[in-house]
This record gives C-alpha cells, structure tokens and sequence, in this order.
C-alpha cells in the first residue's frame, strides 16, 4: 500500500473559495470523535473584499428538500457550527491544530487558512436508505458536510457560485470488548426445543457468520423446513417511528426433521452490500458519490444520549424459522439472535504483533469501503478533485 495520501480538493465556480481536506470519514469511538480539520485556500480578487466562512452541519432528512405537508418540513438541521476563516480572528498559529493542516499551509501559501471543528458527542452516525432504481431526489438519510462560502456577512444572503460543499461521514469502529456469546433458545409445549447460538457477538463486514442450531422434534409433527436469516432493522426514529426489516443474507437447504428426530448443524452466512445492491430501503453507512459503501454498522450510543435524537437508528439479528406441517396447515417455530456488525479498528489490528489471514481480509475490506486511516509519514498533495454536491 501506497505511504501517500490523498487530499480531497474543490473549489467554488468562481474561484473565490476552495476546501482542502485529507480524509472525509471520521471515527466515532462513543466518549470520543475525531476531529474535523482541513485547509481553506482563497483568491483575495476573486472575493471582492468580502469574507469567508466555512460551517459543519448535520442534517436529517426523510423526503425530498421541496417536500412540505401540513407546514412539516422533511428535512432538519441536527448540528450547525459556523466559524469566520478570513479574515482570520485569530492568529494562524493557533488556528494549526494537526501536522496535515501544517504541512499544506506550508505547500499552499500565504492565501490558505485553517479550520477545525470538534463535533458534540450527541449526534448520529452517517446513514442512508438506499433509494429504487426509478426514485429521484435526496434520499432518507442523516449527512454531514463541511460548506465554506465567501459573503459580507455571515447571515448575508450566499450566492451558490461563492459556496462549495464536501460531503463528510461520521463511522464507528467495532469497541474493542468482545461482548457475551450470543444465545437464544425456545420450546413449544416441552414437544419442539430449538437453540441457536452465534460463536461472537460483534462481526465485521465481509465476514461469514455461522449460526449452530440445535433442533429436538418431541412432537408428531414433522418440520419440514428450516429458514435461517440474516435481518437489517433501520428505525427512523425523529420523525415517525418507522421501521424497516429487511433479511441482508438468507439460507434455506430445506432441512426437514422427522418425529423423535434431531438436528445439530451451522449454517453459513455473508450479509453483503453486493447481494442486495438495488433493493429499496437497505440502510448504508453514509454514501458519497464515486466512492463505494457497505451495509450500515450497527448503532452504538453514548449512555445519556436520547435515541430520538439519533434520526436512523441500525441493529441486527439472526432469525431462526421451523416450518412444522400440519393437518390443518403449516406452522411457524421462531427465535431472533442479536448481534453487532461493524468495521474493525485498523489501527487496533495493526498494533497486533500477529495478524491472520482473516484480519488482513477484514483491514482490507474496511479500507476499500472508504475507512482507512490517515498513515503517518511524509504527505504529498496527490489532488482529487471531488464532483460532490
């Protein structure tokens, strides 16, 4: 892997303002988030003698921008900080709070300026509901963005050529606690006793996921399916209360068991973004043009913090389904197995003196998906320009 990183660049239409930034995911490790920095470049005769600000904002938004029913606006500002960049009301060296804001206002010039924001611990993480194919418009999601603008004021009325936005996205990491085995079991009438258990409880994208169930059929009846499942519940929360149960990864062999017989077996299972790509109302982890995502990790909230605040909130569970035949038609035996899924800590593999094969595999997948870190060593300005809205 290449020891360069990239700087994401965009500058405004007409060239009044740009945003230099080195990474655009930010960690969310719950009593703590990363801090949001970056580098502000602008064209003193292009501005007109006007200032610069630039803003941090998180919104949410259920429905398209021009949609209003009833005077209730489907969309709402979470989080808005706005600070003035130029002229700078401070000196520029305590507006340098990272070595990456040093060393590109040392490449940029005299015309750059920094900036740097540190978020509340009370906002949500970056989700969107993946749009159908024919939808249009915003889709149902909670974002992040950094806007930097040039006006007189700060509440002067901003015109859209003089403004450029980078999308952002608040993650989480996997906690470093592994957390209690998951185990369920049920019984019907002391006849059908089914147990399902999962070898861990928090799993990573890209990683197969093997449910041990265990079935005893005391009953007449026989089953004559087992369906085992993985299932996504995204719950907007702020608004409606509405819950989306989608199943991300299926298994059903058609295992049946006969009266007085038993079943001992582990299934597999991969839920992946891949597999369920043009599906409406998937929850992602956030999603930027140009750059790839994954299935939303599962939400972890810092205690004291109202859930009703959290706009789209994302859990999992196994379900485990016995489809029992009858005289008098089919019946279902069923239990759910909760269970994390998130990316692992790059930096907390690395510290590993040993690494598997299977971590190696999960770094790699949690790199491609958008979420590596910022390697330390010398920095290149290798520019990527961002067609981002």
């Amino acid at each position: 892997m290449s020891l360069k990183n990239v700087v994401y660049k965009k500058i405004c239409k007409d060239n009044s303002v740009g945003v230099y930034m080195g990474r655009r995911d930010f960690v969310d490790r719950v009593d703590s988030v990363d801090p949001v920095d970056g580098v502000i470049i602008i064209d003193p005769e292009a501005l007109q003698r006007r200032k610069v600000f630039v803003t941090l904002s998180c919104t949410f938004r259920y429905g398209r921008d021009d949609m209003d029913v009833m005077g209730i606006a489907f969309r709402r500002e979470l989080y808005m900080s706005t600070r003035q960049v130029y002229p700078p009301l401070q000196d520029l060296e305590k507006g340098v709070h990272t070595k990456l804001q040093a060393k590109l206002l040392h490449k940029l010039g005299n015309n750059a300026y920094p900036f740097f924001f540190e978020f509340p611990d009370n906002l949500p993480c970056s989700v969107a509901l993946q749009p159908g194919l024919k939808d249009v418009g915003k889709q149902c999601a909670v974002e992040f963005e950094i806007k930097a603008f040039s006006a007189e004021s700060q509440d002067a009325k901003v015109r859209k050529r003089s403004t450029v936005k980078l999308l952002l996205r608040k993650v989480q990491y996997a906690p470093d606690s592994e957390g209690v085995q998951p185990s369920v079991e049920t019984m019907t009438d002391k006849q059908i006793h089914l147990k399902a258990s999962l070898d861990k409880e928090i799993y990573y994208h890209g990683e197969v996921i093997k449910v041990n169930v265990s079935v005893t059929n005391n009953s007449s009846k026989a089953i004559k399916n087992i369906i085992v499942s993985v299932d996504q519940i995204a719950n907007v929360v702020l608004y409606s209360n509405d819950s989306y149960v989608k199943s991300v990864a299926i298994e059903e062999p058609g295992d049946s068991v006969s009266p007085g017989a038993t079943l001992q077996k582990v299934y597999k299972l991969l839920p992946l973004l891949a597999n369920n790509a043009e599906r409406k109302g998937i929850a992602l982890d956030g999603k930027l043009k140009h750059e790839d995502t994954n299935l939303a990790s599962t939400s972890i909230i810092k205690e004291g913090v109202l859930k009703e605040v959290m706009g789209i909130m994302v859990s999992y569970r196994v379900m485990v389904k016995l489809i029992v035949g009858g005289i008098m038609g089919s019946s279902e035996v069923g239990l759910e197995v909760p269970f994390k899924l998130m990316h692992p800590n790059p930096d907390a593999v690395k510290e590993n003196r040993v690494c598997t094969k299977d971590e190696r595999e999960r770094v790699c997948i949690c790199r491609n998906a958008g979420y590596s870190t910022i390697l330390k060593g010398s920095i290149s300005l290798a520019m990527k320009r961002t067609t981002l809205s």
